[in-house]
């Protein structure tokens, strides 16, 4: 019989309260009030947390007179106890899901071009065949949309891994790239006019992604390495659907793949300025963690991505 290694021996002696009162210290920097978040005293939130210092042999948060902050060795154990605490929550609604006769669940994050094209057909491939499986998606910009993936909250992300942070807890599947172009409403001013240029594109009001995106600040970068100004008169959003709507119903501008918006573009309700951005983001792709095993609902929609996937880009 295979004996479990002593640092496994340990581990498993961590309980659900344990970890649970750890997120709560995390989110209250104070063992007061995360013993009150807890429902517990303050003296049993110290007990439980001396025990799990003990138990792994290392401090966990420090202590100061202001509260109680993470040490590194806290902050590895609070972003795993995060993901095992979705993980059990995740299984006790697919559980909760079979017994009232669905297959099961998953959860999807995707980024815009591919929320629009890739993973709507993916999804329909999957409720034809599986109607019973229950299907979420989230669209957002890429870092948070992996962040929610390696805290457990989602089982599959279509978009980038643009930084270093819990890339070795995943595996990438590369699928396209993602040119950028300018897209305003059909009869636009700037779409009569010849020879456009980037100085040309400052006169009207912008609709910009959130200032932390990348996509933003290659927009910035843009205007910058020709001479110019980024836009001042801009709106931040990123929903699409009112993206859309203050596109058709104004003279501003946006950066977007035209796949995004291609109902749009193919009814002329849109048009694409003649103009090259100049602006590329890196390939995006199917991205999971390596250390989950995906529930029979999530790998059939795994599944449907990548035969869709194959469909709209026969380059791969």
């Amino acid at each position: 019989m295979v004996q479990p290694s002593t640092s496994w021996f340990n581990a498993s002696r961590l309980k659900t309260r344990h970890l649970l009162l750890l997120l709560h210290l995390y989110e209250q920097r104070s063992v007061l009030r995360a013993a009150e978040a807890a429902n517990m005293t303050q003296p049993a939130a110290s007990k439980l947390l001396s025990e799990m210092e003990g138990i792994l042999g290392v401090p966990l948060f420090e202590r100061h007179a202001r509260g109680v902050e993470p040490t590194w060795y806290g902050q590895v154990l609070i972003r795993r106890a995060r993901s095992a605490l979705s993980e059990i929550g995740r299984a006790h609604d697919e559980i909760a899901a079979m017994r009232n006769g669905r297959m099961g669940q998953a959860s999807i994050g995707t980024v815009v071009n591919p929320g629009t094209t890739l993973v709507p057909q993916a999804i329909a491939a999957v409720k034809r065949d599986f109607p019973d499986i229950l299907i979420r998606v989230e669209m957002d910009y890429s870092r948070p949309l992996v962040a929610k993936l390696l805290d457990g909250q989602l089982d599959i992300v279509i978009g980038r891994i643009l930084g270093p942070e819990g890339a070795g807890d995943l595996e990438f599947e590369p699928l396209a790239d993602e040119p950028h172009s300018v897209i305003v409403r059909a009869g636009h001013p700037l779409t009569q006019r010849s020879g456009l240029t980037h100085a040309d594109l400052i006169e009207y009001g912008w609709i910009m992604p959130p200032a932390a995106s990348v996509l933003r600040t290659r927009l910035d970068s843009m205007f910058l390495e020709h001479g110019l100004a980024p836009p001042q008169n801009i709106i931040e959003t990123a929903s699409l659907p009112v993206i859309i709507h203050l596109l058709r119903h104004s003279d501003l501008l946006t950066a977007l793949p035209p796949e995004s918006v291609a109902p749009y573009l193919q009814t002329a309700q849109m048009q694409v300025l003649p103009i090259e951005l100049g602006v590329r983001m890196e390939f995006f792709g199917i991205i999971r963690r390596r250390d989950q095993q995906l529930s029979p609902g999530a790998e059939r929609v795994l599944e449907a991505l990548r035969a869709t996937a194959r469909h709209l880009y026969p380059a791969l």
